[in-house]
């Protein structure tokens, strides 16, 4: 640390959100000395290729392509990872955090696999690690976790935490575009990458899901044991369907503590009109917190982009610097313990089922027959259509998960059901 409260920078990474902090950090360093006392520098960035034309006020000096020399630079007293990945990110920052260095990173791939390690590193080292822009860009959640509701017990967290996928829901729901069409004008544009696996099929939003369970929950959860399923098979009819019975389609994250055990999972779902949730439209994401005293709460805002995200890191930014020149430490997330991971078989949902079948006599209490047996109660039945076109949609009460699988399996072998269509969790009334 340097002797006056000047806080010098290190970066590793210059592209999207690299590059849209140092504007920030440049653009707003008179404001922040002003209402901090502290003084942010950048000394030092990391970047991949040195002969690139950055659109960032710094001279050439300041740039490396070696990101080690950034984190050992004696003169670099707070280290800012946004490279991505699990490595080099994770020795980097485990580099730093060892020389006593405090770091803010961006990173949710890295935390929702190896955010253990990394946690305890910084606990051992005593010096801030700090995450906020790793789950839901610019909305301030993490430290709201962190602090305001550390003695809160939080019964549930559920969300909108990729805002592609929402984009892509928002205009299938609201323009009757198929996913494909949808997914085509999310790409034309810059909310979809070329290839959009990782945001259509979940990944992205499970790993936010298991640094939410983390640290909400103070249990030990990477992204492996978060349930995934993603959007792709989502058609227009559904989200058709999903308005005439009231409710509106959402990939959501949810996280969320029963009888000791973590239920963590992605997944779209049908959520009720009248949520808070259901009207998160576009690229927008929001977080809707459950507690036992706070009740309820929602964070609501752009959930990714070069300025929302370098916003939300020069805010841990500044708590590390002014906790670094005051000799203190913020909020930690203390040791997590060892919960049982909930299977996905044993979690409770409601339940929207279409399906195909014959509209002959019998048929329909041939199907509700197999859903009693299987202990699935039926809340709501519709049918459309007539002759070998009907199409039937029912909502169920709440069921575990396998009786509804074994549900299905059954009522897939009727002869006179011809297909099994789309199966969504439904969430309402408790669910």
């Amino acid at each position: 640390m340097n002797g006056d409260d000047t806080v010098r920078i290190g970066i590793l990474g210059c592209g999207n959100v690299g590059s849209a902090l140092v504007r920030l950090i440049i653009d707003q360093a008179d404001v922040i000395e002003g209402r901090t006392g502290v003084r942010l520098e950048i000394a030092r960035v990391a970047v991949r290729n040195l002969s690139r034309e950055r659109d960032v006020p710094l001279p050439a000096s300041c740039f490396t392509h070696d990101a080690s020399e950034v984190v050992s630079d004696p003169s670099v007293d707070v280290v800012v990872e946004v490279i991505g990945g699990i490595e080099p990110a994770r020795e980097l920052i485990m580099d730093a955090l060892k020389a006593g260095k405090p770091v803010v990173t961006a990173n949710k791939e890295l935390l929702a696999n190896v955010g253990r390690e990394i946690f305890e590193t910084a606990e051992f080292a005593g010096v801030d690690l700090l995450f906020e822009a790793a789950v839901a860009g610019g909305i301030p959640f993490i430290r709201p976790l962190r602090e305001s509701l550390v003695g809160e017990r939080i019964r549930r967290v559920l969300g909108i935490v990729n805002g592609t996928t929402n984009f892509i829901l928002t205009r299938m729901a609201e323009d009757g575009s198929s996913f494909h069409d949808a997914l085509g004008e999310a790409q034309s544009l810059g909310y979809a990458e070329r290839d959009p696996t990782a945001d259509v099929e979940g990944y992205d939003a499970a790993a936010k899901t298991a640094i939410i369970a983390s640290i909400a929950f103070g249990a030990r959860v990477v992204a492996g044991d978060v349930y995934r399923e993603g959007i792709s098979e989502l058609t227009a009819h559904d989200m058709q369907s999903a308005r005439q019975l009231g409710y509106v389609v959402k990939l959501l994250a949810i996280a969320e503590e029963i009888d000791g055990s973590i239920a963590v999972r992605v997944h779209p779902a049908m959520v009720p009109n009248q949520h808070p949730l259901a009207s998160v439209r576009d690229s927008f994401n929001a977080l809707f917190l459950e507690g036992d005293a706070v009740g309820e709460l929602m964070f609501y805002g752009r959930g990714a982009g070069g300025g929302p995200t370098a916003s939300a890191v020069l805010g841990d930014l500044i708590d590390a610097a002014k906790n670094l020149v005051s000799g203190s430490r913020g909020a930690t997330i203390g040791t997590l313990a060892r919960k049982p991971v909930l299977p996905i078989d044993e979690v409770e949902s409601m339940f929207y089922v279409l399906l195909e079948a014959a509209d002959q006599p019998g048929v329909l209490a041939t199907i509700a027959n197999v859903f009693g047996e299987n202990g699935v109660s039926i809340r709501s039945m519709q049918q459309s259509g007539l002759g070998d076109d009907a199409r039937l949609i029912f909502v169920t009460h709440r069921a575990r998960e396998a009786d509804l699988r074994r549900t299905v399996h059954q009522v897939r072998e009727l002869d006179a059901v011809r297909r099994i269509g789309t199966v969504l969790r439904v969430i309402g009334d408790g669910a």
